[in-house]
């Protein structure tokens, strides 16, 4: 017999194939301002050097972005975050795609009913239009 409690109890949010859930660290609010700094600093620094070279800017900016990237997933959101990545990578693998000639089809059937009530409104149009002229004269 299945209890109350366990059947009304909250579900936990996991990735799809984990049987755990990962722990949050005690350091992962001191991560999180880390990488807020790192991005705080791109954007200050950028605008402070803008009289430097647009290459030198964009380098610098990457660095910046690459380093607040793995901080950010060594946290338990960022880890969390790059199973759900690579679970959508192989789920997207498992999609059976449409071929060239069914997606040409159908884009093809779409154009054709576009056009087909595009030309039933204008039609529709031209006629009330008419038809309201004629009563107002």
């Amino acid at each position: 017999m299945v209890s109350k409690r366990k059947l009304y109890s909250k579900p936990r949010l996991t990735s799809v194939n984990s049987k755990e859930t990962t722990e949050v660290s005690k350091f992962d609010a001191i991560k999180w301002l880390v990488v807020i700094l790192l991005v705080a600093v791109g954007v200050v620094g950028n605008s402070m050097y803008a009289e430097q070279s647009l290459l030198y800017r964009v380098i610098g900016l990457l660095v910046l972005a690459l380093v607040a990237g793995f901080v950010a997933l060594q946290t338990a959101k960022g880890k969390a975050f790059f199973t759900l990545f690579k679970e959508a990578k192989n789920e997207v693998r498992k999609v059976v795609w449409p071929t060239r000639q069914e997606t040409l089809q159908t884009t093809a059937m779409v154009v054709v009913v576009v056009l087909l009530i595009g030309l039933f409104l204008w039609g529709l149009d031209s006629l009330l239009g008419w038809m309201v002229s004629s009563v107002i004269g």
